[in-house]
């Protein structure tokens, strides 16, 4: 963990290799894909009481479970995709998550179809632009803010699931809404730059 500090990360990440860099190349970059967002939102929701690197060992053979995480695949699956995927060792094996994963595809199509754009939709909880944070230490920053409890509000209102605001907020940080890689962080001032906040 000492030289984590030393090489200019953020602490949460340890000195796992998938973990820092998933750290240096993922977290905290603004992402405007709106099925990538769905995807990480899901990924998200499958994290619930767990830690996070539980996901990313998984997130390959999720992946390759849930179809790619194709919206229009996934909001087609049935009691048999189910027992499929129950039956999978690469997942998260949870009923209740699947089934929100595969409700949630849907709900994306619906807004999709009725000419709303996910991403547009889900950048405009913090005026289209990522908010920059100045945090010393990772720790300072927040498990939710009033963006992420209006979020999860509006998320959970339109009928996604497992989308509370603690979830929403890890959303927010990993897919660069907000920009909370502590300020010794070398990641910190490349996403502020790419902001246009150099």
């Amino acid at each position: 963990m000492t030289d984590s500090h030393a090489q200019g990360r953020c602490g949460w990440c340890g000195t796992d290799p998938l973990y820092v860099a998933y750290h240096d190349r993922e977290w905290g970059v603004p992402e405007r894909d709106a099925r990538a967002l769905w995807e990480k939102l899901v990924l998200d929701g499958f994290q619930a009481g767990l830690a996070w690197i539980t996901i990313l060992r998984k997130r390959e053979g999720m992946r390759d479970a849930f179809d790619g995480f194709d919206p229009e695949i996934v909001a087609r699956y049935d009691e048999a995709d189910i027992q499929r995927l129950l039956g999978d060792a690469r997942i998260i094996r949870s009923r209740a998550k699947i089934q929100a994963a595969i409700n949630g595809a849907r709900v994306w199509l619906k807004m999709r179809d009725e000419g709303e754009d996910f991403s547009d939709w889900l950048w405009s909880f913090v005026g289209g632009q990522p908010i920059q944070n100045d945090w010393s230490d990772y720790r300072q920053a927040p498990t939710q803010t009033a963006e992420s409890v209006a979020m999860a509000k509006a998320l959970k209102a339109r009928g996604f699931n497992f989308c509370g605001p603690v979830i929403v907020y890890a959303f927010m940080q990993a897919v660069g809404m907000v920009n909370d890689h502590q300020t010794s962080c070398f990641r910190h001032g490349r996403l502020r730059a790419m902001a246009g906040h150099g």
